[in-house]
């Protein structure tokens, strides 16, 4: 599978990333919903725009809308490399350095001419839906593009888990927004009733999606894990977190991607990598934080270079804990949209994110947790030191701390990044082989200029 662009004599070969084929079919349907969207005002079809964490895809989907992710786009447009202009475009229109870059690279795209990540024109969003569920630039950032596009907002507040569970009255204000505000909106914009046995169908369709999607990430507890819980996984969740959950063509893709996977367990594979299989698993960690999406197939060597595996991440879990037993019920639909809002991992509390950690390090072996911390995204990065103590103290597994950000290249430092890497890695070692410094601190911070 290992092919080469042809080029020039006079120029080298350029070797293409290895993939597996869930990965590659992944990319074709994130592609065609950039082409959906391209060509829906021409089709008579309304656009809304929405969130990853607590997306109503299946309800958006009964009123026949197009859909667009804000986030997708931006770290589409980081992964291929356009994501710094756009950034420094928006900070010369008055965004300040600090501000989300997610948000920075959105309205530069707007300010760009509208292009999006695959060359596909974007169209301007007829329904703004904001599910609120812990990042409060979410809200900002929706105001911004309203003022931008004068259109519709309609705003989903979701209560904070400050106690660590849903109560029955968190659901109830869910649902009675939902009732008396979100769907008569959405019925309003797109000309279409609402109906429910619409979305139950929709429903029944993301959990068996979702289920596959479990059996995927929790393949990691073998040894060798067969996937990589981070770097590979941010392929794996893209269309069930984006404009594909409950969609046929969704529920096809995870049997598939299930089976894919359980046919490496069955042969004792390692993950697949940008360079094919990594045969030598030496590490395996747990993940706090979104990765680096510029430079993101060089992050991803400073790993498997090592033969570092990432057995589980929280980022993976951002559009739905679904490894933790929530389905969409299609028997209680809108409650259903609820409890799956409510249950978002950046609607969490600390002492829940911190029990979620130690219960990965615990059931999928790690050695330890790596904390990438956001420069621009408080919603993850607010409280990570806390994390990385309370999480050293209990499973007595050393931790390290590096910093860097989503989509601005100019918070990427390879260099530093990789030699705090190679150090915590011997850290690892060294307590595997001498237990010295279980008690001692491990913390391995890193501040890039």
């Amino acid at each position: 599978m290992n092919t080469t662009i042809q080029m020039p004599e006079s120029k080298k070969k350029v070797p293409v990333a290895e993939k597996d084929d869930a990965m590659n079919l992944q990319k074709e349907m994130i592609n065609a919903n950039y082409m959906d969207l391209a060509m829906a005002h021409s089709q008579g079809r309304k656009v809304a725009a929405t969130f990853v964490p607590g997306n109503l895809n299946e309800l958006l989907m009964c009123f026949n809308l197009a859909r667009s992710l804000p986030e997708t786009n931006a770290l589409q447009n980081g992964m291929r490399k356009k994501s710094g202009k756009m950034i420094m475009d928006a900070e010369r229109d008055g965004q300040s350095e600090d501000v989300c870059t997610y948000v920075k690279a959105d309205l530069g795209a707007m300010m760009g001419g509208e292009i999006g990540p695959t060359g596909e024109p974007l169209p301007k969003p007829d329904i703004l839906l904001l599910s609120y569920t812990g990042c409060f630039t979410f809200m900002k950032w929706f105001e911004l593009i309203r003022h931008k596009y004068g259109c519709e907002t309609v705003m989903l507040h979701v209560p904070y888990q400050s106690e660590g569970r849903i109560q029955p009255n968190m659901r109830e204000y869910v649902v009675k927004q939902l009732k008396e505000t979100v769907i008569p909106t959405l019925e309003r914009i797109s000309g279409i009733k609402f109906d429910i046995d619409r979305l139950r169908q929709y429903m029944r369709e993301s959990a068996k999606a979702e289920e596959d999607l479990v059996q995927v990430l929790q393949s990691a507890k073998n040894r060798p894990s067969p996937i990589d819980g981070y770097f590979g996984a941010v392929y794996y969740i893209g269309p069930i977190f984006t404009a594909f959950r409950g969609t046929t063509q969704a529920t096809d893709y995870y049997r598939m991607l299930r089976a894919e996977i359980e046919q490496r367990v069955r042969e004792g594979r390692g993950p697949m990598t940008p360079e094919g299989e990594m045969k030598d698993e030496k590490y395996r960690l747990i993940v706090e934080g979104p990765p680096n999406w510029t430079s993101f197939r060089d992050f991803w060597k400073m790993f498997y270079d090592e033969g570092a595996v990432v057995v589980s991440s929280t980022y993976a879990k951002v559009g739905g804990l679904y490894d933790f037993g929530f389905r969409h019920d299609p028997e209680n639909p809108l409650e259903s949209l609820a409890d799956y809002c409510l249950g978002c991992y950046t609607n969490l509390n600390m002492p829940s994110r911190i029990d979620m950690i130690c219960k990965y390090i615990e059931e999928y072996q790690a050695d330890g947790l790596l904390i990438n911390s956001i420069k621009s995204c408080n919603s993850f990065s607010a409280g990570q030191l806390l994390i990385l103590r309370e999480v050293e103290k209990r499973t007595g597994k050393p931790a390290a701390f590096i910093e860097t950000d989503l989509v601005d290249p100019r918070y990427f430092s390879g260099a530093n990044v990789k030699n705090r890497l190679e150090s915590y890695f011997q850290m690892i070692k060294q307590k595997r082989t001498t237990g010295i410094g279980e008690h001692a601190p491990k913390v391995i911070p890193i501040t890039l200029n």
